[in-house]
């Protein structure tokens, strides 16, 4: 059910588009980690994956037409050409079609008011859309590999929330982050707030001040699904965000 319908909302959400083998197949082929859309789903919405694919405004516009939440995943670094910088040797090979799309969905949403969820990569590609950079290889900045273990090994640090964020507001003074991320904000995006720092002073939070909901977190909420409260916290503006639509359309009635 779309923006328009009555039901559950709907939340797109972004995914790989890679190399992949299976039962004698070597294909390219979309996906996503089931962890992300059954956060969706145990939150009580919706989910719809949506592949990389070449994008104009009227495209876009279709794409989010049928969306009442969108959730930026986590995957590849963004080519470094996106925040005008040269890859660093750790830098993972570019992946443009993926940035291309994700970067004109966001700008979309947040230009309808769309509610919008960036997890990791999120993060660092709603940064990049507010024209801020990224620290390309996070250990040469802070020294250590502890945000990133490596190996699909996730490390768990203690995140502050800044005082009056809606991130705040959603999990308190701190929160125990999942990381696995060895890239991080550097230059913040002009009109982002920072909403949580890690102990090494890392960005783990960045959020668009205003009435409606876009919050990204650097760090994996669906990695353990116990704590759904980043996943409530979109579906629930999702529904708030339906029910204005349908309100205004039949006021336009």
């Amino acid at each position: 059910m779309n923006a328009s319908g009555i039901g559950r909302p709907v939340i797109g959400l972004t995914c790989y588009l890679e190399q992949v083998q299976s039962d004698g197949w070597d294909i390219p082929a979309g996906y996503l980690g089931a962890n992300y859309f059954e956060g969706v789903i145990k939150a009580g919405g919706v989910a719809m994956l949506l592949p990389p694919q070449p994008v104009d405004d009227d495209i876009v516009e279709s794409l989010l037409d049928s969306l009442d939440g969108l959730v930026i995943t986590g995957g590849y670094d963004l080519n470094p050409a996106t925040y005008g910088q040269q890859p660093h040797p750790k830098t993972d090979s570019p992946r443009s079609l993926r940035d291309t799309f994700e970067l004109a969905l966001v700008r979309g949403a947040l230009s309808r008011g769309l509610p919008v969820l960036g997890i990791c990569r999120g993060t660092q590609l709603l940064n990049v859309a507010f024209g801020g950079t990224l620290h390309q290889h996070l250990p040469d900045v802070i020294g250590h590999r502890g945000h990133h273990a490596g190996y699909g090994r996730f490390t768990k640090l203690p995140v502050s929330t800044v005082p009056g964020t809606r991130l705040a507001g959603l999990l308190g003074e701190s929160a125990d982050a999942w990381c696995y991320h060895h890239q991080a904000v550097d230059q913040v995006g002009d009109g982002l707030v920072v909403s949580a720092r890690d102990a090494d002073g890392v960005v783990e939070g960045l959020e668009v001040p205003g009435d409606n909901f876009a919050v990204a977190v650097q760090w994996h909420p669906e990695q353990f699904l116990d704590d759904l409260r980043l996943f409530r916290a979109i579906v629930d503006a999702a529904n708030s965000y339906a029910s204005d639509a349908r309100i205004g359309s039949v006021s336009r009635r």
